[in-house]
């Protein structure tokens, strides 16, 4: 499956000012990423491109290794860390080479330190700035909005992310599908991990549920961005119209890591309706420790991230400050987090909400659960 949204003139006219970004998603190892990745190099190859490899990882699949020995490969950057030899990507000799068409595998790894950059994904925006097709891979898990999700379906916290915003730079995403029980048949057969490795994959992320559930995750991505190309024509509607006729949603946090969650499903919420979407915190005075302004820190920079427009309101009550920000921003929607608490904290949990549907104009409240 793939799609491509359509492209300026300019872009696709012989002088291209950027290169063009071609992602494959999958929804796990073993989906056939690469190998789909390494296949149409290949084809680009024998048409005449000049293509090269920047980096591949094979994992010891030797199916991997034989299409990889087909093409050019540029030399990696050896680097040592804490006594141990590293190979990363060497970005700058790709450059120098000025190859067609670069292939650049796990487009989430994190680069060794003393890399040029810190993310591969990185290295791939210089690539492109350079006038260099990439090629890439990544597995829907390291969708940034979407790793709070992933970790409350699956129990397993992602470390390494890739923010949205380069998801929606690329020029056209092919989504590598085959069905979980396809997948599990090639993990019980030693080609995805070693046999050693097999029952520990199993009884845990590559259980059938969670291979289930991620499997719906790449295809609602895909949705969601050709609902995103479609989209302009939308706003530009919606631009001649009066405030508040588009829909504006507005997630309330707090300094807990719990809030991450919250502003991820209020992104996707507002992906799929189109809307805008904003990121609120109101400081009353009570996160004032060092513990809590980091990880305050950390939400809002996720907001950011999501291309939220984060808006930190100082007050006195949370429920007043809120009923203003409802009337001053045009909001249609306000999302508010809830988990499982005793009685009395509840109360005091739903107390400012009910006040602040006593202050505020009609809105649509919603109670995310985490």
């Amino acid at each position: 499956m793939s799609y491509a949204p359509a492209q300026p003139a300019e872009e696709t006219s012989p002088q291209k000012s950027r290169g063009i970004f071609k992602l494959f998603l999958g929804y796990a190892a073993g989906v056939g990423k690469t190998y789909s990745m390494l296949s149409e190099a290949i084809r680009r190859r024998s048409r005449g491109e000049d293509v090269v490899i920047g980096v591949v990882e094979s994992h010891g699949r030797k199916a991997i290794i034989d299409l990889s020995s087909k093409l050019e490969q540029v030399p990696r950057r050896q680097l040592q860390y804490k006594g141990t030899w590293y190979q990363e990507m060497d970005v700058d000799a790709i450059v120098a080479r000025r190859p067609l068409v670069a292939l650049v595998d796990e487009l989430a790894h994190t680069n060794i330190e003393g890399s040029k950059h810190r993310k591969r994904y990185e290295d791939v925006m210089e690539l492109l700035e350079a006038k260099v097709d990439v090629l890439s891979t990544l597995n829907v898990q390291h969708i940034e909005s979407l790793a709070p999700l992933v970790q409350r379906v699956t129990g397993v916290q992602v470390q390494e992310l890739v923010p949205d915003w380069v998801i929606r730079d690329a020029t056209e995403i092919v989504v590598v599908d085959i069905t979980p029980e396809t997948l599990l048949s090639r993990m019980r057969q030693g080609e995805i991990y070693p046999l050693e490795r097999v029952a520990s994959a199993l009884g845990h992320f590559f259980r059938f549920a969670n291979l289930v559930a991620l499997r719906e995750l790449t295809l609602q991505q895909v949705a969601q961005v050709v609902g995103r190309d479609l989209q302009p024509r939308a706003d530009e509607i919606a631009s001649r119209q009066l405030p508040g006729v588009r829909e504006r949603i507005a997630v309330c946090i707090k300094s807990h890591p719990s809030a991450q969650y919250v502003i991820a499903r209020g992104f996707r919420m507002a992906q799929a309706i189109g809307a805008e979407l904003f990121v609120v915190y109101v400081d009353v005075g009570a996160d004032d420790s060092p513990a809590k302004q980091r990880i305050l820190r950390e939400n809002l920079r996720l907001a950011r991230n999501l291309g939220a427009q984060v808006l930190q309101i100082q007050g006195t009550h949370i429920a007043e400050e809120l009923a203003k920000m409802v009337e001053q921003q045009h909001i249609t929607h306000v999302i508010f987090g809830y988990s499982t608490q005793s009685r009395w904290r509840r109360y005091l949990y739903f107390s400012p909400i009910h006040k602040f549907l006593q202050h505020s104009l009609p809105v649509d409240v919603h109670i995310v659960t985490h």
